[in-house]
């Protein structure tokens, strides 16, 4: 957020404060991707820029985000979706460690 200009960070507050307060969200702002079992994408898009933010759900009410990067492709780069199943396991063992 600290790299982003101050109107799309504003922007990519909004869209976060949108996701959090909705029951359903529109697609255009969030959607699960294709062909992961539980990430899903935070879509933000100011003036020409398309920035994505993933994440996955930890239980029905939190969402943890885990990186944003700005889209330049029209599909979503695999290295990013590895990314986030990565930190996914990582979270999910840290937290079941956690309760043992």
């Amino acid at each position: 957020m600290d790299s982003l200009p101050a109107k799309a960070a504003r922007k990519v507050t909004w869209v976060l404060k949108l996701i959090e307060d909705l029951d359903v969200v529109p697609s255009s702002y969030f959607k699960k991707l294709a062909g992961t079992e539980d990430i899903g994408e935070c879509r933000i898009t100011f003036r020409s820029n398309a920035y994505r933010i993933l994440c996955f759900f930890a239980d029905d009410s939190v969402v943890v985000l885990t990186q944003g990067f700005m889209k330049k492709t029209p599909k979503t780069p695999r290295s990013e979706i590895e990314k986030a199943k990565a930190m996914r396991r990582d979270f999910l063992r840290r937290r079941i460690g956690k309760h043992e």
